[in-house]
């Protein structure tokens, strides 16, 4: 059974086309107009072994705000729509994942509840290229009000902003990637006490 996501957003301020299926290869195909952001989706896409292609269009001459919130929106309902009932996964995930001085911890639990606990260190620079520093966090916060998943999100030490920000992406696409996968032990069963996620 495939499990494909497919959305499709349109507002006054962007145009956004996202497209994840979760037994991919980490093939990834993105343009969001955004380098930096771009390159954040291509690690999630390539290290959580997600197909990925995202699209967008948005009101870049005013910033990169609504650009980055939006995918961020369409990326967390393809995946929730990609993971279907969600019966036979493992549903819990987690990954540390250093990169170079900058450490990243991730725990996800696709539980159906929308819940963040993000924590990374203060003082970052404030802008790498053209993506706003203060912008990882809402993504975060988009995608799991979205994905509809609780997401712990702790980086207790790092220098360097853009190794803060990609040791974030890279732990958290292995950290969906475990909790999605199948359990062949679980097969046909719903990895909850009370029948629902």
């Amino acid at each position: 059974m495939s499990r494909v996501g497919r959305v499709e957003r349109t507002t006054k301020e962007t145009s956004v086309v996202v497209e994840i299926d979760l037994d991919g290869t980490g093939k990834v195909d993105v343009s969001t107009g955004v380098g930096f952001f771009d390159h954040m989706l291509d690690q999630l896409g390539r290290h959580g072994l997600f197909d990925l292609t995202v699209k967008t269009d948005g009101d870049l001459h005013i910033d990169t705000h609504h650009t980055i919130e939006d995918t961020a929106l369409a990326l967390g309902a393809a995946f929730r729509q990609a993971l279907g009932d969600k019966v036979g996964i493992y549903r819990f995930g987690n990954c540390t994942v250093p990169l170079d001085e900058s450490l990243a911890q991730v725990t996800v639990d696709l539980s159906g509840r929308p819940y963040l606990v993000h924590t990374e260190p203060e003082n970052m620079a404030p802008m790498i290229g053209a993506y706003d520093t203060t912008m990882t966090r809402h993504i975060l916060e988009s995608f799991v009000a979205q994905a509809q998943v609780a997401l712990h999100v702790h980086v207790p030490y790092g220098r360097n902003a853009h190794h803060i920000v990609e040791c974030q992406f890279k732990a958290l696409a292995r950290a969906l990637r475990y909790a999605s996968e199948r359990d062949p032990r679980a097969a046909g069963i719903l990895p909850s006490t009370k029948g629902a996620l």
